[in-house]
């Protein structure tokens, strides 16, 4: 069965200033679909613009439809919800994915999947222990409201010719820290990376995911049982140690400094110049003050620009940047300005990024 364009409703020029939000309802269950457009129906700001019954008849319908949102079920025939993810917001061109599944609760290990991978937000279908019973309706129409319209910074991968990128040196000192950021599709890119990183690099690891504080002890205990490696949540004043990996709070940016002769964390809540809490600009930037050429950023998947400042500040004090390349990004936004403003040493998939950095820690050749 192809996915259903859906009639626009009359709207009369009272109704809004503005054209409505355009949406898509993927859903195996032809109940579901009918019920969710029922209720937006109800609301002239929100038009269903199309329906699929699967993640395949929906990647279809994208391919002629625009919408600026896609409402996403997880359990379907064939492809998931989730697996299917990183190809709805690419073939979207900017659309944002909304999550709406039973297995979607707050803190759960499904919501905490589909944010990392570039979900804009998650919500549960009511159910025998749906905390949104009776009020589903305004809520759906409120997440809705917040997610708003498709932008620009969420666009897909371009198709026309590949940029130009120069690539720097990498320097030759020994290796202090590295610094890992990443948003949208950060989970697949940090587990292809950590996995495929030497279990004992000698330095600490940080990581900032664009992820709500709620998320973070079971982003946390993902990568952990992902990559089998130690990874906790930092905490403020907490000694970096070797092999260790911390990830920003969520609530705070993660940052480090000095004191006496141990590398502590500092957490900062002033606002950063993306906007993004936690940011990547003041991790890289505090790398960059503490380690200089000892000091390694890695930039993966991930929408918008966060992340170039500080990356900017790391090579001038003689650190290095690398990038994940576009083909296997779910983004190319953050990697991709990286890339572009010719301060990368590398531009690579996650897992040959991190071979590399195992190289430099080795003190091996870097090519």
């Amino acid at each position: 069965m192809n996915a259903l364009p859906v009639a626009a409703r009359g709207r009369s020029p009272e109704d809004s200033a503005e054209p409505p939000i355009r949406l898509m309802i993927v859903d195996d269950s032809t109940v579901v679909r009918a019920v969710l457009s029922r209720m937006l129906s109800a609301c002239p700001e929100f038009e269903v613009v199309a329906q699929a019954g699967n993640a395949g008849e929906a990647l279809d319908a994208l391919k002629s439809i625009a919408v600026d949102i896609v409402l996403l079920d997880v359990e379907m025939p064939g492809t998931n919800g989730i697996d299917a993810l990183p190809d709805i917001i690419r073939a979207g061109k900017g659309a944002r994915v909304l999550i709406v599944s039973s297995m979607a609760e707050d803190g759960a290990e499904l919501a905490v999947r589909a944010l990392a991978q570039g979900a804009a937000d998650t919500l549960p279908k009511p159910g025998a222990s749906s905390s949104v019973n009776g009020r589903f309706s305004q809520i759906l129409g409120d997440r809705l409201r917040r997610i708003g319209r498709a932008g620009s910074s969420q666009a897909a991968p371009s198709s026309g010719p590949a940029p130009a990128i120069r690539l720097r040196a990498m320097p030759d000192a020994p290796l202090g820290c590295v610094a890992l950021g990443a948003s949208t599709g950060g989970l697949h890119a940090l587990v292809a990376f950590l996995g495929a990183l030497p279990k004992q690099v000698g330095v600490p690891i940080l990581v900032t995911q664009h992820l709500p504080a709620i998320f973070m002890p079971y982003f946390a205990r993902q990568l952990e049982t992902a990559c089998g490696r130690e990874v906790k949540v930092a905490r403020d004043g907490q000694a970096l140690a070797d092999d260790v990996v911390l990830v920003a709070p969520g609530d705070a940016h993660l940052c480090v400094e000095r004191i006496a002769t141990q590398a502590r964390v500092r957490l900062d809540r002033r606002r950063a110049p993306s906007g993004c809490c936690p940011s990547v600009d003041p991790m890289l930037e505090s790398v960059a003050e503490l380690y200089a050429a000892a000091g390694i950023g890695v930039m993966l998947s991930g929408m918008g620009r966060d992340g170039l400042i500080g990356a900017r500040r790391l090579v001038e004090l003689g650190g290095a940047m690398l990038a994940q390349d576009e083909a296997s990004s779910a983004i190319w936004g953050m990697p991709r300005g990286v890339a572009e403003s010719g301060l990368a040493s590398a531009v690579l998939a996650p897992s040959a990024l991190a071979r590399r950095i195992g190289l430099r820690a080795e003190g091996r050749p870097w090519n």
